[in-house]
């Protein structure tokens, strides 16, 4: 099964303009029906214990440097207090034509979920459903889900230990064979890494520590957003060089 093409938003030079910047239609996940869109570009996941600043600062942060889909991580946080913090999340991610995403199968009052390889299966009922996948035999086991992660690409800070980095050598051939787009995971942090897991197949990619780590985190999206959308833009192939004796005719 082929995976469609990203879905891809305005890049960070677009911002401040008057007329609204595009992304993934959020009014389309919170209705409930399947909109074909699916997380692309830099897809931002919250730790509010590695943040510099409180989660909705950080998040309003990353959004003025082009991202548009974030995760709400959280777990730890009673229903109601995490909730609110995703209303207030999805709030600042909606008047950019953003979307969040809520990890677990309770989307908070949303329509989009992002499940662990541990479960559910089958996948709960909503508008928009991931999955996260680190070997082979995780994604065989995907179903009805529209998207998944694989991890870790590289080595990470967030979770030490957590399996061998996937790297160049796997990650394309777990994409290959994957039945839906595919978002790249763990210890992306510079352009170059958000180039190799475009080249490598991925929808786009999927940091935590970069941006909530950052002391600027407008400045972080903007070069991972920035590189991406480079790593995605085709290259115009330039003029053949007419050679001396072409020139002389």
């Amino acid at each position: 099964m082929t995976a469609p093409s990203p879905v891809l938003g305005r890049g960070p030079a677009d911002l401040g303009r008057e007329r609204p910047l595009e992304g993934p239609d959020s009014s389309k996940i919170s209705s409930g029906t399947r909109s074909g869109l699916v997380p692309s570009g830099v897809v931002v996941l919250t730790d509010r214990w590695v943040a510099r600043r409180p989660l909705p600062e950080v998040i309003a942060a990353a959004v003025a440097g082009g991202v548009r889909w974030v995760v709400l991580r959280e777990k730890d946080l009673p229903r109601a207090e995490r909730a609110a913090l995703a209303a207030e999340l999805r709030a600042v991610l909606t008047e950019a034509g953003g979307a969040l995403i809520v990890a677990g199968p309770d989307p908070l009052d949303g329509d989009a979920v992002h499940l662990s390889a541990a479960g559910p299966y089958p996948p709960p009922t909503c508008g928009l459903v991931g999955r996260s996948c680190h070997d082979a035999a995780e994604l065989a086991r995907l179903t009805t889900e529209d998207y998944a992660t694989l991890s870790p690409v590289f080595l990470t800070r967030t979770k030490p230990g957590y399996g061998p980095p996937l790297h160049h050598e796997e990650l394309p051939k777990l994409i290959r064979i994957s039945p839906v787009p595919v978002l790249a995971l763990g210890g992306v942090e510079s352009a170059d890494q958000v180039h190799a897991c475009v080249e490598a197949g991925a929808v786009g990619v999927a940091v935590l520590g970069a941006v909530m780590r950052a002391e600027d985190p407008t400045e972080a999206a903007t070069t991972l957003t920035g590189a991406f959308e480079q790593a995605v833009t085709p290259v115009p192939q330039s003029r053949q060089p007419v050679s001396e004796t072409e020139g002389e005719k």
